[in-house]
């Protein structure tokens, strides 16, 4: 979610036009998929696609939409162990396919990054989010492992989960994601930076979207 902010809605969006297609296909060509340069191609593809989005959504947002994200009044969080159990809780709702997640966790600029899309803000996320959630078909977030450290005298929590959706496109890609997230907290204990890794490269990421479910192992 980041906020696979992500690759699987800016890239399944674009999709949906139809003229479009080719220059997402582009950069799953096995041509690149070895070349130093891919992933910053994908970087500026998917950083750009999520801009053109944006705008394509800043209409219904101008009219009154909220945002998608979970405010708690009176949440009071002074440990780490707070921000374990408040992302315990965002991983029981999906946060990462269903868009819903605990805000006053985050700082304001916090940086959300994934190996193909970088920035910052929590309103931003949310939004990228919500870009996400209409193309997901019977999607599921389990989370596997969380833990707690320190690095560098600052305090961090990393999780490892798996994503599992389908998506609405006329091939009903499968998309399955293992990943870990590491969320690095500040003295107040709010996650500065949410950043994720994933089991298998940018290109092969953006290549199971267009890849038939049919045409690969339903695991």
């Amino acid at each position: 979610m980041a906020g696979i902010c992500c690759y699987i809605g800016a890239s399944s969006k674009i999709c949906f036009h139809s003229r479009q297609i080719h220059k997402i296909r582009c950069c799953s060509n096995p041509r690149n998929s070895s070349g130093k340069g891919s992933p910053q191609l994908l970087k500026l593809a998917v950083s750009g696609v999520t801009e053109i989005l944006r705008l394509f959504s800043f209409r219904s947002n101008s009219r009154g939409n909220t945002m998608n994200y979970d405010k708690k009044d009176g949440l009071s969080i002074s440990s780490i162990e707070d921000v374990v159990n408040v992302l315990k809780l965002d991983f029981e709702n999906a946060y990462f396919v269903t868009g819903i997640f605990t805000s006053e966790i985050y700082a304001e600029d916090c940086i959300f990054e994934d190996p193909t899309i970088k920035f910052s803000g929590t309103v931003l996320y949310s939004r990228n989010l919500q870009l996400l959630v209409p193309f997901f078909d019977q999607p599921s977030i389990v989370l596997q492992k969380m833990e707690k450290g320190v690095n560098c005298e600052r305090n961090f929590v990393s999780a490892t989960w798996r994503v599992r959706t389908y998506l609405k496109l006329p091939w009903r890609p499968l998309i399955i994601i293992d990943g870990s997230t590491v969320y690095d907290l500040d003295d107040e204990f709010k996650i500065t930076r949410h950043s994720e890794r994933w089991n298998v490269s940018a290109v092969e990421a953006i290549g199971q979207i267009f890849t038939p479910s049919s045409a690969r192992p339903n695991d």
